[in-house]
């Protein structure tokens, strides 16, 4: 809250003035005394009160004096409405959860590394429409495209492994994300995907699904996720789970390909620090533009204060004819 007129303010020296006058007037007054033989009629209290009430009238009278003040310098909230014109991206995220995802070179794994990034992508993207695709062996639409940003980071948490039969089919994950984004009227449609493997199931290859995308006018950005050379895998055993070390590959040419075909770009994570880069880069070069005009909405409130000033005048003249109220 501000005021309109804050010069006016500066009448609140008056009543200031009139509080010190006030207390100097009462120290410097004489007050009349006489001796009784007993003090037993005012043992009741009844004196006091009215020695508390004889001060209420400048109490009030000053207080009146106050909010008539604040209410003619016109105290005002404002509140600022945005209309924001958006030019919409349509993002889809296409995750490998073939079985190699639960690698723990990342931590804890591939796969839960990768949710919770996308996750947190998810939530720096609020007027843009993201949907999330999942591929092993096959591919299918885990959410189509959607502005529900809370229904997206539900479904992103419960992607897992061993859902579909197992595989790695990157051009089956591509094709299934551009089949999602080829209606779309959004200025820009862009693929984000992310696998840790080699192509070896489904029956489009890498290289035409990046072909259709292209035609499509769908940009891809490719992610190989793995650590360089070796990376630790839970295996089952007589004994229960334990680790063995495997080795990372992935088709980095094939990716590369895929990318520069469609006019994206391929970037390789090797920890959760690096894939959280990426994912900040790629949120940088795919920014949404908008156009914000800020209108103000503004609120009057003299009316309280001017209320509360009548108030403090009849009570006032109550406590003048009441309490106070002097015999001729």
């Amino acid at each position: 809250m501000h005021f309109e007129y804050p010069y006016l303010l500066w009448l609140l020296v008056i009543p200031a003035l009139m509080v010190a006058h006030y207390v100097w007037m009462e120290v410097r007054k004489r007050h009349p005394h006489m001796r009784v033989s007993t003090i037993t009629p005012w043992k009741n209290g009844s004196s006091r009160f009215l020695n508390v009430c004889r001060h209420l009238p400048v109490v009030l009278r000053t207080l009146t004096l106050v909010m008539i003040i604040l209410a003619i310098a016109r105290p005002v909230t404002v509140t600022e409405l945005t209309d924001r014109n958006v030019e919409g991206i349509d993002i889809v995220l296409t995750m490998d959860v073939s079985t190699s995802m639960l690698a723990r070179d990342f931590d804890p794994d591939r796969i839960t590394a990768s949710k919770m990034i996308a996750i947190d992508f998810i939530k720096e993207r609020p007027h843009d429409r993201i949907g999330i695709v999942v591929f092993a062996g096959e591919s299918y639409t885990q959410c189509p495209l959607t502005t529900d940003k809370a229904a997206l980071v539900n479904l992103m948490s419960e992607v897992e492994t061993d859902i579909i039969e197992d595989g790695t089919a990157i051009g089956s994950g591509l094709a299934t994300a551009v089949a999602r984004l080829k209606d779309s009227e959004a200025k820009s449609k862009v693929v984000i995907l992310l696998t840790d493997g080699v192509n070896n199931s489904g029956e489009i290859s890498p290289q035409m699904a990046a072909e259709i995308a292209n035609t499509c006018g769908v940009r891809v950005y490719t992610i190989g996720v793995g650590a360089n050379g070796m990376a630790k895998y839970p295996v089952m055993t007589p004994w229960g789970v334990q680790e063995q070390m495997i080795p990372v590959e992935i088709d980095e040419k094939l990716l590369k390909e895929v990318a520069e075909t469609t006019g994206g770009r391929y970037f390789r994570a090797t920890d959760n620090t690096k894939l959280a880069e990426i994912y900040g880069e790629i949120n940088k070069m795919e920014k949404t533009k908008s156009q914000v005009q800020v209108y103000e909405e503004t609120t009057d409130h003299f009316m309280l204060f001017a209320f509360i000033a009548f108030l403090s005048v009849m009570l006032e003249i109550l406590v003048n004819t009441v309490f106070l109220r002097r015999l001729p």
